[in-house]
């Protein structure tokens, strides 16, 4: 039975999906000031599929946020290389110190996740676990006004809300409530598959590429090193140990001889494939972030990243919007349309590496330009200016906070 209107708690922003996108723009808003409702379905510090890698822009935007110490706290080893192979070449490459990022980091969603929650919570907002949205409350006129859910123990949830943000994936319910169209739409399908092995010797990320078959190492915490392969849906099928060393060996003899002296996984995880969108993402008192508005295959692992970016750029827009006062409409659509400017190639040269269709000889020059796309999101990251309080490293200023459950007791 839904709380009486009376009863419903008020927040300047609701914010559905506490993963990397939805943790990262809580914690901005509230440290600008603003008063932010964080939830969930899932329980805090839950694992979830993911490429784990970093690149530098994700790095960049934790250091600039203070919390990439944290990271490294956590003894996430740091990545210093990464090789490229291709059929007949094993190309390294030498991370350069930039703008205060001298390595890459490949954290455990396990690690970064609870971070970047307890990082929003410190910072003043309601972070609430337990809590499955279902529709989102509307004004006669359509603007989007709170959110309705149900908590883990069949209880009705309502909160009013200024801003309702969607960071609640790929199936987002916000985007499907709220009507948000796709606006591009990616043609490929890949499917992946791997797990984590102990013990492996590898110095960084590590990328190969051969056509119907791509495979990777993403060293992380615990000393282990995510391994993973990327192919055509029906060459991974359900994924398995024996699906995985077959396309590794495909793709890279030379990392397939080095499992062989490593522990294996005991289970594996399979992403069965996805076509890339990106959704039309903001409306009168709604707005999408990370998967929710803008996914592509992880194939270019680069998912988090986008997160992370997004994250900033939709929370200076609300920002804009709730503490200096800005036209809203104005400040969300231009949040998508940087949103755009900087995917766009991301999103097509992703969509042409998952199709599998490439040769040898024009896997090279597709991540070239892959490269070059992201060089340009760096340099757009780099120029940006603190939001408000509590945005640089030197200037957070923690509150006293709880995590809680869907019965409202202390979660840790």
């Amino acid at each position: 039975m839904p709380l009486h209107r009376h009863a419903e708690p008020s927040y300047d922003v609701a914010v559905v999906g506490a993963r990397a996108a939805g943790a990262s723009t809580a914690y901005l808003l509230a440290s600008a000031g603003l008063h932010v409702l964080l939830v969930d379905r899932s329980r805090y510090g839950t694992d979830t599929l993911s490429t784990h890698a970093l690149m530098r822009g994700g790095v960049l935007q934790l250091s600039r946020w203070g919390l990439l110490g944290k990271i490294i706290a956590a003894d996430t080893p740091p990545v210093y290389r990464t090789t490229f192979r291709y059929r007949d070449a094993a190309v390294p490459v030498t991370v350069k110190p930039s703008l205060g990022v001298d390595a890459l980091y490949a954290p455990r969603r396990t690690v970064l996740d609870p971070i970047l929650v307890d990082a929003a919570a410190a910072a003043g907002g309601d972070v609430r676990f337990g809590i499955g949205v279902t529709d989102v409350l509307r004004e006669p006129d359509g603007r989007v006004t709170g959110i309705i859910g149900r908590t883990r123990l069949g209880h009705g949830f309502r909160a009013r809300a200024r801003i309702v943000v969607g960071a609640d994936g790929i199936h987002s319910t916000i985007a499907d409530r709220v009507g948000a169209v796709t606006e591009r739409a990616g043609t490929s399908i890949a499917a992946s598959t791997y797990g984590y092995w102990t013990g492996l010797d590898t110095d960084g990320y590590e990328w190969n590429f051969r056509p119907g078959a791509a495979s990777g190492v993403i060293p992380t915490n615990n000393g282990q090193a995510c391994v993973y392969a990327s192919a055509p849906p029906q060459r991974i099928g359900r994924g398995g140990l024996t699906t995985l060393t077959g396309l590794i060996a495909e793709s890279s003899p030379e990392l397939a001889a080095r499992l062989t002296t490593a522990a294996a996984p005991r289970a594996l995880r399979t992403f069965t494939g996805q076509p890339g969108h990106l959704r039309r993402s903001s409306g009168p008192g709604w707005a999408l972030v990370g998967d929710a508005g803008y996914f592509k295959d992880p194939i270019t692992a680069h998912g988090l990243t986008d997160a992370l970016r997004d994250a900033e750029l939709l929370a200076r827009a609300i920002t804009a919007v709730l503490v200096n006062g800005a036209d809203e409409r104005d400040a969300l659509a231009g949040y998508q349309t940087t949103r755009d400017a900087l995917s766009t190639a991301l999103f097509d040269l992703t969509d042409q590496i998952a199709e599998h269709r490439w040769t040898d000889a024009e896997i090279p020059d597709l991540l070239l330009k892959l490269s070059a796309a992201m060089s340009d999101e760096i340099e757009t990251l780099a120029a940006l200016a603190p939001i408000g309080r509590g945005t640089e490293p030197d200037g957070v200023q923690p509150t006293p906070h709880r995590l809680t459950t869907n019965a409202g007791t202390d979660y840790r």
